[in-house]
């Protein structure tokens, strides 16, 4: 096993993830969407020609939210309105004082338009609501709202997922924030964290204990060739401990062929399987006694065909070494990986000599890289060791039924559709 600083890995992270958020972030100065229907003038019940087409009686005024003169609106703010019984939203203007509208999205629930991207800081914007009732009358209420200068104090964050990449079948959604975000905050956070699936499945989000990090998947491993679109959208977010999120960051990202490995420490054998069928069956060593494998599902994080394992600063003089490896595939934050062993080829498939890694000889540990992917899934299990929740990716350490209960909002039997 190999110590690892994950300082380094998440400044890497931020500045990838802050330059992906910085280039897709979209453009006010878009076409609106209609929400629901056709533009002003264009749908059924628009007068053509001499039609007398009678239009729809015109019920009370909507209550609009943000309030008519309301100042100091995060620019997280989406736009909603104070219903009728029955009624639901129809459609959603949003223009800044330039008249420039801005794109959205009605969430899927009719609670509430979600722009596309953050508003901008200290800026007028006019909101236009128009809804339908139960009775056939339309609804219509519009409020003006201007929104609070930059904050001084921010959250960082990352996103775990990089637009045009091919992932493997385990790879969950990772969002991370630095400081955690405080328990009382992250169910409002959570809403604002958007993921849609093509082909639909189903999913929910778990957050770690200290509120770092919150995985997304659904109850199994994505299907291959699925599409995740992202949209960690936390710009402008409050939280309670008076810092604002940072930016939006957003990704669309493929699920490739399935590639499960699975090693048994009874057997000290890995299993392959390429598209649920068996490829190839190899001896492993895994982690001596004192220094034992984690059980458990983790997904490879990381790929080094060439790198150093340098521990001298273990405390235990004995786990202390310094060398060179080849076909190394990251595991855990805490040093375990896959990797090429050639001095441990006697014990593989016989007994565990590691400090925690899972060694293979360097033939089948560069038949592995050059198969695997990050997000491809590896589940050992018999050891002394059960996998820690926050080590690596382990959004598929748990059962479902266990996955969900660290979700800050309910979710649906069976995990929960896209919220836009």
């Amino acid at each position: 096993m190999v110590r690892f600083t994950r300082a380094g890995a998440l400044v890497g992270a931020l500045a990838l993830a802050a330059s992906l958020a910085l280039t897709a972030c979209g453009d006010e100065q878009q076409k609106p969407s209609f929400v629901g229907g056709s533009a002003p003038g264009t749908g059924p019940g628009a007068a053509i020609g001499n039609s007398s087409t009678p239009a729809a009686p015109a019920g009370p005024p909507l209550p609009v939210s943000p309030g008519n003169g309301t100042k100091n609106k995060p620019v997280s703010t989406e736009i909603s309105a104070d219903l009728p019984d029955g009624a639901k939203i129809k459609e959603v203007t949003l223009t800044n004082a330039a008249g420039d509208r801005v794109s959205g999205k009605l969430r899927t629930d009719g609670s509430a338009w979600v722009p596309n991207a953050p508003l901008k800081y200290g800026t007028s914007y006019t909101a236009s609501v128009t809804a339908a009732g139960s009775d056939g009358a339309t609804h219509q209420g519009t409020s003006t709202f201007t929104t609070m200068k930059k904050p001084k104090s921010t959250i960082g964050s990352g996103l775990y997922l990089f637009d045009d990449k091919t992932y493997g079948v385990a790879m969950p959604v990772v969002a991370e924030f630095h400081p955690g975000i405080p328990k009382k905050d992250r169910a409002a956070v959570q809403k604002r964290m958007f993921v849609r699936t093509d082909p639909p499945q189903p999913g929910a989000w778990h957050w770690v204990d200290n509120g770092t990090q919150a995985y997304y998947r659904a109850p199994e491993y994505w299907k291959p060739g699925t599409t995740l679109d992202v949209r960690i959208a936390l710009a402008g977010i409050p939280l309670s401990n008076g810092r604002y999120g940072d930016v939006d960051r957003k990704a669309t990202a493929k699920i490739g062929r399935s590639f499960v490995m699975k090693v048994d420490n009874a057997t000290k054998k890995m299993t392959v399987y390429e598209d649920g069928k068996v490829s190839r069956t190899m001896p492993v060593s895994l982690g001596k006694t004192s220094t034992p494998s984690s059980s458990g599902t983790m997904v490879v994080m990381e790929k080094k065909e060439k790198t150093v394992f340098d521990t001298m600063d273990d405390p235990d003089p004995a786990n202390r070494y310094v060398t060179d490896i080849e076909y190394a595939q990251r595991l855990t934050w805490g040093g375990e990986y896959i990797h090429a062993a050639p001095w441990s080829v006697a014990d593989q498939g016989r007994r565990n000599v590691s400090h925690g890694c899972v060694n293979v000889s360097t033939a089948n540990a560069r038949w592995l890289f050059e198969k695997t992917r990050i997000g491809d899934p590896i589940t050992v299990k018999g050891t002394e060791r059960k996998l820690a929740a926050g080590n690596g990716w382990t959004a598929w350490s748990l059962s479902w039924s266990q996955f969900i209960k660290g979700s800050a909002l309910p979710v649906p039997a069976g995990g929960a559709g896209p919220a836009l």
